[in-house]
């Protein structure tokens, strides 16, 4: 949790040095609303492992994201989200159940989330939404490995990598352990993955009428590893035609040897590989052919949404359970606490009847969390709000998004490592002190870390350093 020394007192003692780094000095702004909301369908839906490789980001040049693209101009885009926890188990936890995973002890996939002592009670979102009247289903991947369907009244189809070829088409075994870091197409048919699957299920539920209100979830699995889509997606992403991502070669030169440490992966096969085997061109092309593959599988909710009863009281949610690299940093997969593993997309499309209400086609830049998903949709949607919730509501910047925001984005990866992200600004501590510092106006890539070499560092470290949390919950099983 966010310690006794609220940003908002942090921030008021900081503002002149942060004004010198950022070019800002932030303002207070605190707005209130006495307006009731109505009460409304709520369509949430996660893609797997999604970076800004979106049109709407500008992560990739070549990404084609129409329908992404479509929703962000209905409804609000946060440009500078962030997931609480780079790996897929403690981040879906978090935004599912409001916790911190530095409260909730969930650090790795491994973790099985009733078995912590501060989520053996928890009420999950879906579950706080039945207890209110409303109708749970889920389908797809919604909890880590398309487990706790038990959270829900009525779930669908399964989530999962689909169907996987007997040989592998691009990685030899010998490159990774893992039977899922592969790329190309597969299966043939379109109709056999597990997204289109999804996405029909899903799309049927938007058909049906129904007497109570709904909270709906859908998970869909790309473009999680492996990068298989089908072939007329790749055919967006022509070969020849693809760039691939910068690569500072002295990257990880000024990075602290514990984080380096941290954040090797045994599973993906070595970045110098891709280059010299010639498959880094292949898995950007796959990457992001299995992106569009997903906003192809979008659309079709979509379009099913605004021609079916809900069109004009549903709100729709949509981002990542965290980012992704593709040979930044000369690395790929997550696991880490850098930008391209944080930062997420997310899209809040309120109601058409109550979007005078709320400031559509606008995009907020202010660092915001996946842990606030939990209260602002209870707010929104007119129900209690849980009184476990570690996150904050950001409800406000749905309907003035340009204003400041008082808090920062939190990522934690394993125990006692924590990131914070505020404007122009990331500060990662690590567990045995060591420190990274980026101006990310100035260094977007993460390439210069300033600990060692700015005149504001030591002062960002002692001011800043209040703001990562105070606890650092032990995973379950593990002793004090």
């Amino acid at each position: 949790m966010i310690p006794p020394l609220s940003c908002r007192t942090l921030f008021a003692g900081i503002w002149i040095y942060w004004g010198i780094l950022t070019g800002i000095a932030p303002s207070l702004i605190w707005t209130t609303d006495a307006e009731q909301p109505q009460r409304t369908n709520v369509l949430m839906i996660t893609i797997d492992d999604l970076n800004d490789w979106v049109e709407c980001l500008g992560g990739h040049p070549q990404a084609r994201t129409p329908n992404i693209n479509a929703l962000a101009k209905r409804g609000i885009l946060f440009s500078n989200a962030h997931c609480q926890a780079p790996v897929c188990n403690p981040s879906r936890v978090s935004f599912m159940t409001g916790v911190r995973p530095s409260n909730s002890g969930i650090y790795q996939n491994s973790d099985r989330f009733r078995t912590s002592e501060r989520l053996k009670d928890a009420i999950t979102l879906p579950q706080h939404f039945a207890a209110n009247g409303y109708v749970s289903m889920g389908c797809g991947k919604l909890f880590h490995a398309s487990r706790g369907k038990e959270n829900f009244m009525i779930y669908g189809p399964s989530g999962g990598q689909g169907p996987l070829p007997i040989t592998r088409l691009n990685c030899p075994t010998e490159q990774s352990k893992s039977k899922l870091w592969d790329w190309g197409v597969f299966p043939e048919k379109e109709s056999a993955y597990h997204d289109v699957i999804n996405s029909i299920w899903t799309a049927k539920q938007l058909e049906r009428p129904r007497e109570k209100p709904f909270f709906l979830g859908l998970g869909f699995y790309r473009p999680h590893v492996p990068f298989f889509a089908p072939q007329r997606f790749r055919d967006q992403h022509p070969i020849e035609t693809i760039q691939l991502p910068r690569v500072h070669e002295d990257d990880m030169a000024d990075v602290p040897a514990f984080a380096r440490s941290l954040t090797e992966n045994p599973l993906p096969p070595d970045h110098a590989w891709f280059v010299e085997s010639g498959q880094w061109k292949k898995a950007v092309q796959s990457y992001l052919a299995a992106v569009s593959f997903v906003d192809d599988c979008l659309g079709r909710v979509i379009r099913s949404l605004d021609a079916g009863p809900y069109r004009e009281n549903t709100w729709i949610v949509l981002f990542s359970d965290h980012g992704f690299f593709l040979g930044e940093k000369q690395r790929w997969a997550k696991q880490s606490l850098w930008e391209r593993a944080t930062r997420v997309p997310l899209i809040m499309v309120p109601p058409r009847s109550a979007s005078s209400r709320w400031m559509v086609g606008k995009t907020c830049m202010a660092p915001v969390e996946l842990l606030s998903l939990y209260p602002t949709l209870t707010e929104i949607c007119g129900i209690p709000e849980g009184k476990h919730l570690d996150g904050h509501s950001i409800a406000p910047l749905l309907r003035q998004p340009e204003q400041e925001w008082d808090f920062p984005a939190i990522t934690t990866y394993q125990r006692g490592n924590h990131s914070l992200r505020l404007p122009g600004l990331r500060y990662t501590r690590y567990a045995d002190g060591s420190q990274e510092i980026y101006d990310l106006r100035q260094d977007p890539h993460e390439w210069h870390n300033l600990t060692a070499s700015s005149p504001l560092a030591e002062d960002i470290s002692k001011r800043l350093g209040a703001l990562f949390p105070v606890h650092d919950a032990f995973a379950p099983g593990m002793q004090p």
